[in-house]
């Protein structure tokens, strides 16, 4: 018998699918991955990034290499929220 909230689940499951499509493979290999949201390889290397070019800017008396560093850093730190695609209330 056919009941309504199988209906939902195959759909929060398709949702769940088109959204993040590794996640969704994952869990249901039984192996989960973190959801998008709280994958931060991006940001992480953007400040290392950025660290590296204030550090080489203070070596070597480089505005614009302290400049760079600072924008990049400005850049790399939103990017570990995890929340930053919902709009805010």
């Amino acid at each position: 018998m056919h009941r309504p909230d199988d209906e939902h689940l195959v759909e929060l499951a398709a949702r769940l699918g088109r959204d993040d499509p590794r996640f969704a493979r994952a869990l249901g290999s039984g192996r989960p991955a973190r959801p998008r949201e709280y994958r931060r390889t991006g940001a992480w290397c953007t400040l290392g990034v950025a660290v590296t070019l204030l550090t080489a800017g203070m070596a070597m008396p480089e505005g614009i290499l302290v400049a760079a560093g600072l924008v990049l850093a400005g850049i790399a730190v939103p990017m570990f929220d995890p929340h930053r695609d919902r709009p805010p209330r």
